[in-house]
């Protein structure tokens, strides 16, 4: 229902990420779900392929437009991810899919993530999203695992709009996003 209510928005988005952004309209990225299997994650595309001299790509904060900037703080660009949810690789509320690469970095604590779907939206995200740190994304994550009911999950829910609205905890700061997990100090 969410994705047939969101369809309007997302043919208008389309429209412009093609404008201001050019082709690819949606960014497909390979995750992990349940149980470490992967799946491709569909979002909208924020960042340009802008490359240096010699045909690398250029940092996120070098490719991310204003127009990436203001889909990523409304969390518009998620809004593909509702097919996944309607695929049955993801939940609306879980632990949000990472990526692949961090899988072998996690501790056997922080691997209890993949125990459940992830989600388009977590306990992590509506504490602090990307303006926390690693260790307490997982914390939150876990705890969520650990504490799961349905009242949560709409707590969750009902947060998550609040959150969006206020544009807040958007990225880490001095970054565009989060910083690149490489693992467990200890």
């Amino acid at each position: 229902m969410l994705l047939i209510a969101f369809m309007p928005i997302m043919i208008i988005l389309a429209a412009a990420i093609r404008m201001f952004l050019g082709h690819p309209v949606i960014f497909i990225q390979l995750r992990p779900g349940l149980k470490d299997k992967p799946f491709n994650l569909y979002k909208f595309r924020t960042m340009t392929d802008k490359r240096g001299s010699s045909g690398e790509l250029l940092s996120d904060a070098e490719r991310m437009t204003g127009f990436g900037r203001f889909l990523r703080s409304t969390s518009l660009d998620e809004l593909p991810s509702l097919w996944n949810v309607i695929k049955g690789e993801m939940s609306v509320v879980g632990p949000r899919p990472l990526l692949m690469e961090y899988l072998p970095l996690y501790s056997p604590d922080q691997a209890r993530r993949h125990d459940v779907k992830p989600g388009l939206t977590g306990w992590a995200q509506i504490n602090g999203r990307n303006a926390i740190t690693w260790d307490e994304k997982f914390s939150l994550d876990i705890w969520y695992i650990e504490n799961w009911t349905l009242w949560l999950d709409i707590k969750i829910i009902l947060m998550t709009i609040k959150k969006v609205m206020m544009r807040t905890d958007i990225n880490a700061e001095g970054e565009v996003t989060m910083p690149k997990f490489t693992g467990n100090k200890t």
